[in-house]
C-alpha cells in the first residue's frame, strides 16, 4: 500500500480561472446536467482483484485515511480557488499516478452528492478500464474522433457518484488526438458536469501528451515513488511541463507497518472485534 507523505503544499504557478455562470442560470444548468447523466450507462461496481484499491468496507485503515486527508486538502482549496479539472501524473512510469488517481476518486466520490469523474488519458497505456473490469471502449477516443456522444463514453458505477471515462479505442498518435480544438470544450464542458473531473495522464518524461493536457487543466498533481523517483526526474518534470500548475506531491511507497503504526492509537479493537476507545497516552 501507499502514503501521501506530502500533498497539495503549494508549489506556485497559475490556475486556469473560470467564470462562474450567474446564479440564476444555476437552476438551468443542473438540470440540463442531469437530462445528459441521465442517459449514461450504469455498470457494476466490480474492482480488479490485483488491484491495489482503497476498500470502503474498512474505512479505519490506514491508506483510505491518507486519501481523506488528501481529499480533504483538496476540497479547502476548491472552495477558494476554480479548481475542477485536475491532472495526476509522474516523471516517470510505475510511481503509481493511476493508484493515487483511482483512490482519490475513491475517496471523493464518497462524500453525498460529491459527483467524481475518472476520465483515462493516457492513451498509450490505459489501466482504469482494466481496474474496475470494464471494457475500454466505447471512451475518449471514440468521442474526440466524433463517432459517439458524450454520454455513450461515459460509465457510472452502480450505487455510487464515481463516473468513469475509459480511454476507448486504440489510437495510431494519441499527442495528435489530444491536440485536437475539441478537447478544451470538453473539459470545460466534464468540468460543469461534475464537482471533480481527474485525469490520469502518461508520464511528463516518457511522452509529451501530459505536458499538453496540463495546460488545458486547472492543476496537477505530481506522484512519485519512495526509492524510485529522484529529485532530478521531479525537478525535470516541472521543467516540462508548459503551464507550472503543479499544486503538490503526493509520494507513494510507505511500508505496511509504518502507515498502520500511525492510526493503531487512535483506533483499537476488542476480542469480539468491535472497536472500543483507544487507551490513553501516559503521561510524562
Amino acid at each position: 500500500m501507499s502514503r501521501v507523505h506530502e500533498a497539495l503544499q503549494r508549489a506556485g504557478g497559475a490556475f486556469v480561472s473560470g467564470t462562474a455562470a450567474p446564479a440564476a442560470s444555476w437552476p438551468a444548468a443542473a438540470t440540463a446536467a442531469d437530462d445528459l447523466l441521465g442517459d449514461v450507462r450504469t455498470v457494476p461496481f466490480q474492482l480488479s482483484p490485483d488491484a491495489l484499491i482503497i476498500d470502503p468496507q474498512h474505512p479505519r485503515e490506514g491508506p483510505i485515511e491518507e486519501f481523506r486527508a488528501l481529499r480533504t486538502r483538496l476540497n479547502h482549496m476548491q472552495s477558494r480557488q476554480p479548481i475542477r479539472t485536475l491532472m495526476l501524473t509522474s516523471p516517470s512510469p510505475a510511481e503509481g499516478k493511476s493508484f493515487a488517481a483511482t483512490n482519490l476518486a475513491l475517496a471523493e466520490a464518497q462524500l453525498a452528492g460529491n459527483r467524481v469523474l475518472l476520465c483515462d488519458f493516457d492513451l498509450r497505456r490505459p489501466v482504469i478500464h482494466q481496474l474496475f473490469q470494464m471494457e475500454r471502449g466505447p471512451g475518449l477516443t471514440d468521442y474526440l474522433l466524433g463517432k459517439i456522444p458524450l454520454p455513450v463514453a461515459l460509465r457510472r458505477l452502480a450505487d455510487s457518484n464515481l463516473y468513469i471515462l475509459p480511454a476507448g479505442q486504440p489510437v495510431v498518435n494519441p499527442l495528435e488526438l489530444l491536440n485536437l480544438p475539441a478537447v478544451k470544450p470538453l473539459l470545460d464542458r466534464l468540468a460543469a458536469l461534475f464537482n471533480w473531473v481527474l485525469l490520469d495522464s502518461p508520464p511528463l518524461l516518457f511522452a509529451a501528451d501530459g505536458n499538453l493536457l496540463a495546460t488545458l487543466c486547472d492543476a496537477t498533481i505530481l506522484v512519485a515513488r519512495i526509492g524510485a523517483t529522484t529529485i532530478d526526474s521531479i525537478a525535470r518534470a516541472r521543467q516540462a511541463l508548459c503551464q507550472d500548475n503543479v499544486i503538490g506531491i503526493v509520494v507513494n511507497g510507505a511500508r505496511r507497518g509504518e502507515l498502520y503504526s500511525k492510526y493503531s492509537y487512535y483506533h483499537s479493537y476488542d476480542a469480539a472485534g468491535q472497536e472500543t476507545p483507544a487507551a490513553p497516552a501516559p503521561q510524562s
